[in-house]
């Protein structure tokens, strides 16, 4: 079938909208009319050329949609059921995935990192040549043919624009509070970096029940939405010293958890450096690799402090995103705020542009059909 997609070709070009072919599901494989998808920084790294990927390409990794048909041995999904698709397509098979931690399944590295299926191919291609799917998930497409593991059955009654979002930056910043720190209620907590992911995380501690959310970012504007969403109090990192405007807020020597949501050396050293004794500092953000970060280890051991990471929130995406989407339907989760543009597929690269001059925490496009 044909489709119309936004194509990346070369770092540092605009996207081009193309029609290109999709095949059919294979085994294993799900159908989806995806009816809209948000734009997140991981897509502009690309763009920019910050992160390597195959081309061409097509990007978008956080939608949702309808199942329109399934290949052989699918169970969990059926034609009809609406789903928000999840750029983690895990094996099932893995040490991981059979701990019960299908965001590090051995298998994504080797197969939806490259931006192919779980059998090393793709489906999408223009002429005879293929055309590869970013995160195996490929949401700039108006269809795409997913992974069974990416596509996550929700309540039909949630609106498909808005919980698309829940496929990458919220899951990830409510994940990052709920599964990976679990924060405790009436803690204090740090934010550092006010995006998509950051924004998230914020609202994950606040329906954590923290004591102080305090929101760090060097844009006005998004420290703003972060109050919108309920942080107590926000610091402007460019004009205000962070590390000693915390002892005011939270009556003692740091916080109790910090998050960093942006992914730089310097913010993760601050959010651990911004840590009281006891204290448990979690890096959200996608750093490059090869980077390097300096902490004192003596002090990690004498004040108890804890560094770690956090993939994908440590979700699992079948039993977290319909809790999720249940937050969000019970007015416990405002992800409307998150999303201040929705833009038809041909205005995706102003809405890129907007979002380097930090004017949109997202914008979703919809899709026509």
């Amino acid at each position: 079938m044909d489709v119309t997609a936004a194509v990346f070709r070369e770092p540092g070009q605009p996207l081009t909208i193309e029609t290109l072919q999709l095949a059919g599901p294979g085994p294993g494989e799900v159908l989806v009319k995806v009816v809209a998808s948000g734009i997140c920084h991981s897509d502009l790294h690309v763009v920019n050329g910050e992160w390597s990927s195959p081309a061409p390409l097509v990007l978008g990794h956080e939608g949702a949609g309808i199942v329109d048909a399934v290949g052989d041995g699918v169970t969990t999904v059926s034609p009809g059921d609406h789903v928000v698709l999840s750029w983690m397509p895990y094996c099932r098979r893995c040490h991981y995935c059979l701990a019960g931690r299908p965001n590090l399944c051995a298998l994504v590295e080797s197969t939806a990192y490259n931006s192919v299926m779980l059998d090393g191919t793709t489906r999408l291609s223009q002429a005879g040549e293929p055309v590869y799917s970013y995160l195996a998930t490929a949401s700039f497409a108006n269809w795409a043919v997913v992974p069974e593991t990416a596509a996550i059955r929700i309540r039909d009654d949630a609106p498909l624009d808005k919980v698309s979002l829940v496929g990458c930056a919220v899951a990830t910043g409510i994940g990052a509070v709920a599964n990976t720190a679990r924060v405790r209620m009436g803690s204090s907590v740090l934010v550092v970096g006010c995006g998509g992911v950051g924004l998230s995380t914020i609202s994950g501690a606040v329906i954590a029940g923290a004591g102080q959310v305090i929101a760090v970012d060097i844009n006005d504007s998004n420290l703003e939405r972060a109050r919108t969403l309920g942080a107590t109090h926000t610091l402007n990192s460019r004009t205000e010293d962070v590390l000693a405007a915390l002892p005011g807020i939270t009556g003692s020597a740091g916080v109790d958890y910090a998050f960093e949501a942006i992914g730089l050396p310097t913010t993760i050293e601050l959010a651990y450096d911004a840590l009281a004794p006891g204290g448990t500092a979690v890096v959200v953000g996608q750093v490059a690799e090869g980077k390097k970060i300096t902490i004192d280890p003596f002090v990690m051991s004498d004040r108890e402090k804890t560094l770690t990471g956090s993939n994908y929130g440590s979700c699992r995406p079948p039993v977290d995103f319909p809790k999720i989407v249940d937050l969000y339907m019970n007015d416990r989760l405002p992800l409307d705020s998150l999303i201040e543009r929705t833009i038809d597929i041909g205005e995706i690269n102003k809405a890129f542009d907007a979002m380097v001059r930090g004017e949109t925490a997202r914008s979703i496009i919809i899709h026509q059909h």
